[in-house]
């Protein structure tokens, strides 16, 4: 077996969450600056939802930022400012030692991250820390109108990164992820400990290199 491309996620990968809860923990800062009751965005924002899937890229940045502004009552400066920490909580810290060896990956592979994103992913992620540096390919579910488990997604990603199922390695900390990527016969593994990733994507290598 010869590896040709390794493939990462980002969220809960290449960016650490450390709350898995954020958006829950967001929202409620939210309702408590804007002296609402707890719950008021649950009970509510259903008046202001766009329709569509925000994964697939359904709906917009600019949709969302209207949505929870029209739910919480807030000003544009008030809005931009909930926007700002959105995309904080959203994009949380980067894993340094996964990227350093994501990096020292190539050039003798291809490099890429596949991802279930939002609109906006491409910018603040770039932004923060230069995903598009980093790899060779990024796919981004919101850009392509697809996302994981979905095979097709994985079928695009064959193509981009040039390589056949048998030749990926990938990781995710979805096992979802990890399990649709197997069937269709991907080297995936899920991530739970960068150290433990490293060492799975080594030994996975090791035997061409050998």
């Amino acid at each position: 077996m010869a590896i040709k491309a390794v493939v990462f996620d980002i969220g809960g990968v290449l960016e650490r969450v450390d709350d898995d809860a954020w958006p829950e923990t967001w929202i409620s800062r939210w309702e408590t600056k804007m002296n609402l009751a707890a719950g008021h965005v649950a009970s509510s924002v259903g008046e202001h939802e766009p329709p569509g899937e925000l994964v697939l890229g359904e709906v917009s940045e600019a949709q969302i930022r209207q949505m929870y502004a029209r739910t919480l009552g807030l000003d544009d400066d008030q809005a931009d400012e909930m926007m700002r920490e959105l995309w904080d909580a959203y994009c949380g810290q980067l894993d340094v030692e996964l990227r350093d060896f994501a990096a020292s990956l190539r050039p003798t592979y291809t490099t890429a991250i596949l991802s279930n994103s939002a609109d906006g992913a491409r910018r603040e992620e770039q932004r923060r820390y230069g995903f598009e540096d980093l790899v060779d390919v990024i796919i981004y579910s919101h850009e392509v109108g697809l996302a994981k488990p979905d095979p097709a997604i994985y079928r695009l990603a064959e193509q981009r990164v040039g390589a056949q199922p048998h030749e990926i390695v990938f990781l995710d900390d979805r096992e979802f992820a990890v399990d649709a990527a197997r069937v269709l016969g991907w080297n995936a593994i899920l991530h739970k400990d960068t150290a433990e990733s490293i060492r799975a994507i080594r030994a996975l290598l090791a035997p061409q290199r050998g």
